[in-house]
């Protein structure tokens, strides 16, 4: 069964599933909906959690062992699977298979990955884990379906804004929903129940360091090295959170592979950039990045950046701002060295 992520709380209100497939290139909804899987299942006495992520070599007899176990420590039990854009092997199709046909009542199981196509949605696992479970795609929001959901937070925060300030904190932020909510909370602390209008938005945002993110889509675009370590200075000596950093490399990368390869599939460009909501404003910079990179060097920036993730939530990685450099470099020039995951913090 299917349920979109402002439908969950609605869904959880009426009872928990036994899984749940939380796939979406949108990693701040995702969060919020594992999240709320989480804080329900702790409610009603799921109180163990236990965290797998799918990497080379995985032993899936232990999902299964988990899976069927009795827990030592809480009489129920939650279990956070993570594909990390991993492919199932042959194995892992017939642990999850079997995990659908023998459901435990006592676990649940979150299993939450990169957006699920049509390839995955076909697959025999996600058939029968589906039909036993809920499916919650996390899609980026655009239109109408962004505009949504920034009312919903302001309802949330009682907060009150004009629509000139909305527009321009949308238009700032680019469709980072970590971004955009982390700005509302702190306007809902500033302002309270007055109104917010433009120009408070624009002034606060013109002080806002952490907006220097949104500076690197020029530098990757264009392949301005010079530029781009400039603004991972800036940001590492604000702290910005490094997963909000991926989420800006992420992003630029996903929306180049899938230009590109509608434009050698003979989509005209323009027709590719309309299709991922490439705004007028960044096309010829777009271009640029397209002339200059090829499918597979796209790709390897993506494999850099799954590699970096499995490391910084497994906290294997020393230094995240150095390595957060070492990828965005990679949009300006084919770099040869391995990711660095431990060595010390510089740039």
């Amino acid at each position: 069964m299917r349920c979109y992520a402002n439908q969950l709380s609605g869904s959880l209100a009426k009872g928990l599933a036994p899984f749940y497939l939380v796939f979406g290139e949108e990693p701040f909804q995702q969060g919020e909906c594992v999240l709320a899987i989480r804080n329900t299942a702790k409610q009603q006495g799921f109180d163990e959690v236990i965290k797998f992520s799918l990497l080379p070599g995985f032993d899936w007899q232990e999902l299964s062992a988990q899976y069927n176990s009795m827990s030592l420590f809480s009489a129920r039990t939650l279990i956070e699977f993570d594909f990390n854009e991993q492919k199932v092997p042959t194995q892992g199709v017939s642990v999850l298979k079997s995990l659908a046909e023998q459901v435990n009542p006592d676990v649940i199981v979150i299993f939450k990955g990169l957006s699920a196509g049509q390839d995955i949605q076909r697959t025999a696992w996600f058939k029968a884990i589906e039909a036993k479970g809920l499916f919650v795609p996390c899609y980026a929001l655009t239109g109408r379906h962004l505009e949504r959901w920034f009312d919903d937070e302001c309802k949330r925060l009682k907060l009150t804004i004009s629509p000139q300030a909305k527009r321009a904190l949308l238009v700032a932020t680019e469709g980072n929903l970590l971004a955009t909510h982390q700005e509302l909370e702190k306007l809902s602390l500033l302002f309270g129940k007055s109104s917010v209008d433009e120009q408070q938005i624009l002034s606060g945002l013109l002080n806002q360091s952490k907006f220097d993110i949104f500076d690197l889509n020029t530098g990757l675009l264009s392949g301005n090295s010079k530029q781009i370590i400039k603004v991972l200075n800036k940001l590492a000596s604000d702290n910005v959170e490094p997963a909000s950093i991926l989420w800006t490399l992420q992003n630029q990368a996903r929306t180049l592979l899938g230009v590109k390869s509608l434009w050698q599939a003979g989509t005209a460009l323009p027709e590719a950039f309309k299709k991922y909501n490439v705004w007028k404003n960044q096309q010829a910079l777009t271009q640029r990045a397209l002339d200059r990179l090829t499918i597979e060097q796209i790709k390897q920036l993506l494999s850099l950046m799954a590699d970096f993730d499995s490391a910084y939530k497994e906290a294997r990685i020393t230094a995240p701002y150095q390595a957060l450099a070492h990828i965005a470099l990679a949009f300006a020039t084919p770099l040869i060295i391995p990711l660095p995951i431990s060595q010390s913090e510089h740039l």
